[in-house]
């Protein structure tokens, strides 16, 4: 039998761009979820929010362009350190302007990546996303 998935409690946005993590806000609000969800403006700032232990994010929605850390190297960051026991709590989504084959594929072969989404996100792609992992 196939475990339950954990109750979707918070959503981290790791994007820089205000613009994209207002209109995503909008989006998860719109599905009616009663979730925490909290922004990080870059890869460093996503890690710290994870590390702090306060909330665990169930879902990341991680931009791959950013600077100060970008997502590949977040993915990289989140790999070396943050524990399995805290890693196993999260669905990381990759979500990107760029649809070039080798950033998908890269993104599918990360073992901590569930999905790739091509942006612009809106409020069916969370919706399915939301209903696909929780």
């Amino acid at each position: 039998m196939k475990p339950k998935p954990p109750a979707l409690q918070s959503i981290l946005l790791v994007d820089d761009d205000h613009s994209n993590n207002f209109l995503n806000k909008i989006f998860i609000n719109q599905l009616n979820l009663d979730v925490t969800v909290d922004i990080a403006l870059n890869g460093e700032e996503a890690l710290a929010h994870i590390s702090d232990k306060v909330t665990t994010p169930c879902l990341v929605i991680l931009d791959l362009q950013m600077p100060v850390m970008d997502g590949w190297e977040f993915l990289e960051a989140f790999h070396q350190s943050v524990p399995k026991k805290i890693k196993d709590l999260i669905t990381i989504v990759v979500i990107s302007v760029s649809g070039e084959k080798a950033d998908v594929s890269k993104a599918r072969k990360n073992p901590y990546v569930k999905h790739f989404i091509q942006k612009p996100v809106s409020d069916l792609k969370f919706r399915r996303l939301i209903q696909k992992y929780f």
